[in-house]
């Protein structure tokens, strides 16, 4: 795919496992700084999925259909970043920031996207303050050892995730 001229394509790049009201909050506010945004479900083997990536892509994708955006495409890809961005004709990545640490984190690789290709900016997005303290990591916490995530996720995204839970056993029985 390439960028028509002039055409802002943005990448919003995560393992959304699972997606969260604060990733929504960030594809929505992305969606209005660019004419097109895409957003890359991929892997990170630093990370312990309770999805596989096809349940992931579907769950993103019915979520942003939800969301009823004209702009927004979701796609999975497993490899560098900066080469998928630079696949997709993108020219600004987005990154959705919590706190801190995330900023740390984000900060470096943007320098790195920056030295692997220069054409390619970053942007960071603050989440909205009532949704910086979610994180995929802890929902899926909180939904092991039997707690409601239902604030943190979407309806469906709550019966997906109480699903897996089922599956797998609940921790932390008192």
């Amino acid at each position: 795919m390439t960028q028509s001229s002039g055409e802002r394509v943005g990448i919003y790049p995560g393992t959304f496992d699972p997606i969260t009201r604060g990733h929504i909050d960030i594809i929505r506010r992305g969606a209005k700084l660019v004419d097109r945004l895409i957003i890359g479900v991929t892997t990170n083997p630093s990370k312990d999925p309770m999805f596989t990536p096809d349940e992931r892509l579907a769950m993103v994708e019915r979520e942003v259909t939800d969301m009823k955006l004209d702009n927004v495409d979701v796609v999975g890809f497993n490899a560098l970043l900066i080469k998928f961005a630079s696949s997709m004709g993108a020219n600004v990545l987005i990154r959705g920031l919590r706190a801190v640490a995330d900023f740390e984190y984000e900060y470096q690789m943007a320098g790195m996207n920056q030295q692997l290709d220069s054409q390619i900016e970053t942007v960071f997005l603050m989440a909205d303050v009532s949704l910086q303290p979610i994180a995929s990591k802890l929902v899926k916490e909180i939904a092991l050892f039997g707690g409601d995530i239902a604030s943190f996720v979407s309806p469906a995204v709550r019966t997906d995730v109480l699903a897996r839970v089922e599956k797998l056993g609940r921790r932390g029985d008192l």
